[in-house]
């Protein structure tokens, strides 16, 4: 027993020696036990565990919806008139037309419906000969567009194709500033893409944009090529169609403006069922009051639309609405500028009869008028 203490004492001897002497010459072989921790990892069972603030789900539900739109158009050079001159080509012979150029555009859309309708921007169908969508499982079709609507900048369109992952509309009228909203589409060609941003503000008008305005502001980046594509809430719930940018640069700025899918709604469904939209008209030009003009005309204030002008045998007419009148309400609802008024008598049915209270002079005048349909194409119209 002796023998065997004294062999495992000089044994912890030599070893403490041998540690003293590694430590003090070679420090660096000897593991450095502080920097082994213990970390925390999450447990993601199954792959389902969601971070709070996460808007994966609402991508996930949304993005088979959203498409991409491809746009061709031949443009024609016009012959110049010096070529079919005889004297010319006498000297010079025939010359041959210019090859046709193509431009090509591009923009997103949102399938509404299983059966293949499809709603995007009017701008980004306009004038193409030829219409390609590309669907986000990689598959493409070619589209007819079912009609537009270019005083809201709305298009539909059609492809055949069945059982497509068709959005849910969402309810707009619970929209909020504040509201995170998702911006999904496909800008610069780049492919689908989503980026998030809030509600910044809603019933934007007086943009010069479209005739017809009642934007949602949202400071999710929208750039060229997201036109047409879906605004969705943190559902996954269509609540605009991507329309318009504020930019100097041509780039994002964080001031996007969105259709609201109220308006969308309505309109899409007019198209789908008559081709066209129909709007209520009486025929008058009218002009905002400023402080300069309700000063000239003895106005109390600015409140109204002053009526510079009224179409020869138009419905105002036949009512003897007179330029110089200032229009103050219709069928109750007041009438604050120019834009209000044409929003509330282009939401009148045409042959109904509507109540119109103007400031003649200095005198409230009440006129019943018919209502007349909108043509086509005159935004300086009411």
């Amino acid at each position: 027993m002796h023998r065997l203490w004294l062999i495992f004492a000089q044994t912890v001897t030599v070893a403490l020696a041998v540690l003293f002497v590694v430590t003090t010459l070679k420090p660096e072989w000897v593991p450095d036990r502080s920097a082994i921790v213990a970390l925390r990892e999450a447990n993601d069972e199954g792959g389902e565990h969601r971070a709070a603030d996460s808007y994966r789900d609402a991508a996930r539900a949304a993005l088979p919806a959203v498409v991409h739109i491809y746009t061709t158009q031949e443009i024609r050079q016009q012959r110049h008139p010096l070529f079919d001159d005889p004297i010319f080509r006498h000297f010079f012979g025939e010359r041959p037309d210019a090859a046709p150029q193509r431009n090509s555009g591009l923009g997103s859309g949102v399938i509404v419906s299983p059966n293949g309708y499809i709603l995007t921007n009017f701008h980004v169908i306009e004038g193409a000969d030829d219409i390609q969508v590309s669907l986000n499982d990689g598959k493409t079709y070619r589209a007819r567009v079912v009609g537009s609507d270019p005083e809201s900048d709305l298009a539909i369109l059609h492809i055949k194709a069945e059982r497509l992952p068709a959005i849910t509309f969402g309810q707009a009228d619970n929209l909020r500033v504040g509201d995170v909203v998702l911006a999904i589409g496909n800008p610069f060609g780049v492919g689908q893409t989503v980026t998030m941003g809030i509600v910044s503000a809603l019933g934007r008008s007086h943009l010069g944009i479209n005739t017809f305005e009642n934007f949602i502001q949202t400071d999710a980046a929208i750039n060229p090529g997201n036109s047409g594509g879906a605004l969705v809430d943190v559902h996954g719930n269509l609540v605009g169609i991507n329309t318009a940018i504020y930019s100097r640069t041509g780039g994002s700025l964080g001031i996007g403006f969105a259709i609201p899918v109220s308006s969308a709604r309505s309109i899409m469904e007019q198209i789908i069922r008559n081709g066209a939209v129909t709007r209520g008209w009486i025929g008058v030009e009218a002009q905002e009051i400023t402080p300069e003009l309700a000063e000239s005309f003895g106005l109390p204030d600015t409140e109204g639309a002053l009526i510079a002008g009224v179409v020869r045998g138009s419905p105002a007419d036949s009512a003897g609405v007179r330029p110089g009148d200032v229009l103050l309400a219709v069928n109750g609802g007041a009438v604050k500028d120019p834009q209000v008024m044409l929003d509330l008598i282009a939401a009148l049915a045409p042959e109904s009869r509507a109540a119109f209270r103007l400031r003649r002079d200095k005198s409230i005048v009440e006129v019943q008028i018919r209502i007349g349909k909108r043509p086509a194409m005159r935004p300086e119209k009411e």
